[in-house]
């Protein structure tokens, strides 16, 4: 909805600008035909220019790995809930009211149209198709239909009423009517877009004036004719219909002198405009991060790939997301249980991820609060092999803060299903500094997954899934992405300025890391200055 309103805007604004153009340097020029080409320029470039995005590629360093695969954002617990108006739901609806209203009244006007038509006669002549008529309505050209009451007007009068709708016919000036007819039924909301239409309908009455004075001999018959036909008060609005209002105009751009052809510049002025639009507002900047690595003992470097997903991710976006990941990765990707608040940020949203044998699940609910950025992680080794997961922000508001561990079963095929039949040896609570711990051990230890609860009472909850398979051998160190030694020393470890560690062991370990890691691994990251 958004990008609707976004491309409205966008048109509404190139519209505005091609009328200033030529209200204030056009306006009075005697290039007629020109002025034709260029007020229906502009309305096609109001349409075709919002779809031209140019794109540029910022290259942004990555934000720092974390051991995580699986993430909850919970809804906050005892919220107030109000009642909030969806303000644009609400100027959809009114928009969609003035377009149907302005539609039927389009309708309505065709109605009218073929009620003149119907039953009637019809003189065919050379590419005209004359219809003589008995109602007192203003002579009107509709493509090839040229229809007048012959019995209002003199024979020199009607010579030049039929000489000037020749020329609307002629030119298929009908179909500017329409289309600018269909722009304001569009953009009805914009005052501009109905001065447009009056400037088109203007400027073709200009054309036709032209070129019909030129076949006639006795120009003041012409224009005595104009003056007459200003009596008429009924016209049909969908077509090329001889009084129009502003005669005064009329007159006085057929006794104007021709503009000077070095006057042209003016249609070239739209130009830079046109551009400046271009660099301000159809240039999508996209931020990619550089390519992550780690180095494994061996010294070779694994690629990471990093695919971020944030509270205001477009569906656009997340569609783009799954199209990578399976076209470079030939990983499966699958969003669900989307739901949005009123300024359209994401709330709500289910993950799954499966390349090969692995699947992973990320699940973001926050109420009506948006949730927190996270990312896709994928890795490939040296072989090629390619490994998932997810990866959450850094977390920066340590405030109010409850951390909880929680021991529970996990099955063979690696999703994160709790086996519900598990059964609790003894629970442990202790204080700890930030707020308190519970330890639930399950009668089966050996294939479980240990889930880290860190609850914020502003940002909702954080779940962490780590391995919990005990190891006694000396495990892989890795510090900021960088494998180190493995018999780094306890000293060693404790200067440094420690921001998380987490510790993986068992199958998972060696899933993640490979052989290396089969002792465990240690996984730091350091404080950045």
């Amino acid at each position: 909805m958004e990008t609707l309103f976004t491309f409205i805007a966008k048109s509404s604004g190139l519209i505005v600008l091609f009328y200033c153009a030529y209200y204030f340097l056009l306006r009075k020029e005697t290039f007629f035909s020109s002025n034709r080409w260029f007020l229906l320029a502009g309305l096609v470039t109001s349409i075709v220019l919002p779809f031209i995005v140019y794109t540029k590629t910022v290259w942004v360093n990555p934000s720092p790995l974390l051991a995580d695969n699986f993430q909850i954002n919970a809804p906050q617990i005892n919220e107030a809930t109000s009642f909030t108006v969806d303000w644009n739901l609400t100027l959809l609806a009114v928009y969609v009211l003035g377009f149907l209203a302005l539609v039927i009244k389009f309708a309505f006007d065709f109605y009218s149209l073929n009620t003149v038509l119907k039953g009637k006669k019809v003189k065919q002549q050379a590419d005209f198709k004359f219809v003589d008529i008995n109602e007192n309505i203003a002579p009107f050209s509709y493509f090839d239909y040229i229809v007048y009451n012959s019995s209002l007007y003199s024979e020199s009068e009607l010579e030049s009423i039929l000489e000037h709708e020749k020329v609307h016919s002629e030119q298929n000036h009908t179909i500017d009517v329409l289309v600018s007819r269909v722009f304001c039924v569009l953009f009805w909301f914009n005052p501009v877009i109905w001065l447009y239409k009056k400037a088109i309908l203007q400027n073709l009455e200009f054309i036709a004036d032209n070129e019909a004075a030129q076949k006639i001999s006795d120009k003041k018959v012409y224009q005595y004719t104009l003056l007459k036909i200003t009596t008429h008060e009924n016209c049909v609005a969908i077509t090329n219909h001889f009084y129009q209002s502003l005669i005064k105009k009329r007159i006085i751009m057929l006794n104007k002198k021709q503009s000077k052809k070095r006057n042209s510049w003016k249609f070239y002025v739209i130009l830079p405009a046109l551009a400046a639009f271009v660099l301000l507002f159809q240039v999508e900047v996209i931020a990619k991060e550089k390519q992550q690595v780690i180095k494994d003992l061996s010294g070779e470097i694994n690629s990471v790939d990093v695919y971020k997903i944030k509270k205001n991710s477009t569906d656009a976006e997340l569609k783009d997301i799954k199209e990578k990941l399976k076209s470079i990765h030939n990983i499966d990707f699958e969003v669900s249980d989307i739901k949005r608040n009123a300024q359209s940020d994401l709330t709500s949203i289910i993950i799954d991820v499966k390349s090969g044998d692995q699947q992973s699940k990320s699940i973001q609910t926050g109420g009506t609060k948006p949730i927190k950025d996270f990312g896709i992680i994928v890795t490939t080794d040296k072989d090629g092999k390619k490994k998932v997961g997810f990866q959450t922000g850094d977390e920066t508001n340590k405030e109010q803060r409850t951390s909880k561990s929680i021991t529970i079963n996990q099955n063979t095929n690696s999703n994160t299903n709790t086996d519900k039949n598990a059964k609790t040896n003894h629970i442990n609570d202790k204080n700890t500094s930030s707020g308190t711990s519970t330890n639930i051990l399950s009668a089966d230890a050996a294939n479980s997954y240990n889930y880290t609860i860190n609850s914020d009472v502003k940002n909702g909850t954080v779940i962490t899934v780590s391995s919990e398979n005990a190891q006694k051998s000396e495990p892989l160190i890795i510090v900021d992405g960088i494998v180190i030694t493995s018999n780094k020393s306890t000293e060693d470890l404790q200067k440094l300025n420690i921001q998380s560690m987490n510790v993986f062991k068992g199958p998972e370990a060696s899933k993640k890391y490979g052989e290396e890691g089969k002792n465990g691994v240690i996984v730091i990251e350091t404080k950045k200055e």
